[in-house]
């Protein structure tokens, strides 16, 4: 028997996406009156039948998936990101898709370069992982003519769909599990406006203090990367106070473990002097030895909803869920110690 004809076959012969044939035997805008002919009578000529709602479930698609993310989110000693990617594209193959990675330049992203994927494409749909600039995440909500989901991150598309861990939560139980903990002096680390994710943890971080009657000390707010393009910088940044605080709770665990590094080298013991709370469940044995207490990303679930999502919208035009939070989870390790009386545990 010969093989049914497919969206994706008449696609790939008018070097188009799956979606925008789709939109063309559908009916539905988003194609001009030219390409739609030019799609209509190519299906035609293949013998193209279209699917009943009752043919519909028998058969999985299969579509071609693109992940871009910025180049200094896959640098050797920031590699998280690499293991999101990995997530996506093992699901992704459970599913019958097939990833393709496209990594930003810094270069690309300043002058809102148009990816090659879309360039060429090569893709039905793509997941952007991480924070762009503002004005290279507009570019790309532009020039996209298939669906797209963002991951990690609240900039992009207006009215877009977005899967994010639910930082303001993350960062708030952290705090709160340092002052569990007997401490009253607690810092935090990250550059804010940097990233949203940065700017959530810290609000997690802030609600904390407020809770707790503790005003916010300027001084032990460090900063630990440049703000236009989020990039840590070890040498310039994790500048210390004169008056220390007790605990830093930082942003993620690239930064705690950096933080632990600028410690020690000023001759403070982690924890025996100061604690040290991060975010993420991302451990870097080069940075540091001991164990960080931290939050953990659901990285399986927030693949799983992501790839969900985008599978539903390349296969219905309209179909969109906005916002996504995720929860993590609480691991607690050796780098922070109980200074008090000992007043509750996270679960």
């Amino acid at each position: 028997m010969a093989k049914a004809v497919t969206l994706s076959d008449i696609g790939k012969k008018l070097n188009v996406s799956t979606v925008t044939v789709s939109k063309a035997l559908s009916g539905q805008k988003g194609v001009s009156d030219e390409l739609r002919a030019e799609i209509v009578k190519l299906a035609d000529e293949m013998g193209y039948i279209k699917k009943t709602p009752a043919m519909e479930g028998q058969e999985r698609n299969s579509y071609h998936i693109g992940v871009i993310v910025a180049e200094r989110y896959l640098k050797e000693s920031q590699s998280f990101y690499w293991k999101i990617y990995q997530e996506i594209s093992q699901r992704a193959m459970g599913k019958n898709c097939f990833t393709i990675l496209e990594v930003i330049t810094l270069e690309a992203e300043r002058e809102c370069q148009k990816p090659i994927l879309l360039e060429e494409k090569k893709v039905d749909g793509f997941v952007v992982i991480g924070t762009f600039q503002h004005k290279y995440a507009d570019k790309l909500a532009l020039v996209s003519s298939v669906p797209v989901v963002f991951l990690d991150t609240t900039v992009g598309a207006e009215n877009g769909d977005f899967v994010v861990s639910n930082n303001l939560l993350g960062g708030y139980l952290m705090t709160n599990y340092l002052f569990d903990m007997g401490h009253r002096k607690i810092g935090f680390v990250g550059t804010r406006l940097a990233t949203p994710s940065i700017d959530d943890r810290f609000l997690g971080y802030y609600k904390s203090l407020m809770e707790h009657s503790i005003a916010l000390n300027e001084d032990w707010l460090i900063d630990d990367r440049e703000r236009e393009f989020g990039i840590v910088d070890y040498q310039s940044k994790f500048v210390l106070p004169k008056d220390m605080p007790t605990a830093f709770f930082c942003n993620c665990d690239l930064t705690a473990g950096y933080m632990i590094r600028k410690l020690e080298e000023a001759g403070y013991r982690v924890p025996e002097d100061i604690s040290v709370a991060g975010y993420d469940n991302y451990v870097n044995d080069q940075l540091t030895k001991v164990g960080i207490t931290t939050y953990e990303i659901n990285i399986k679930d927030m693949a799983k909803r992501a790839l969900h999502i985008l599978i539903n919208k390349m296969s219905n035009s309209r179909y969109s869920t906005g916002m996504f939070m995720i929860s993590g989870k609480f691991v607690e390790r050796d780098s922070v110690k109980c200074i008090g009386p000992k007043i509750s545990t996270l679960i």
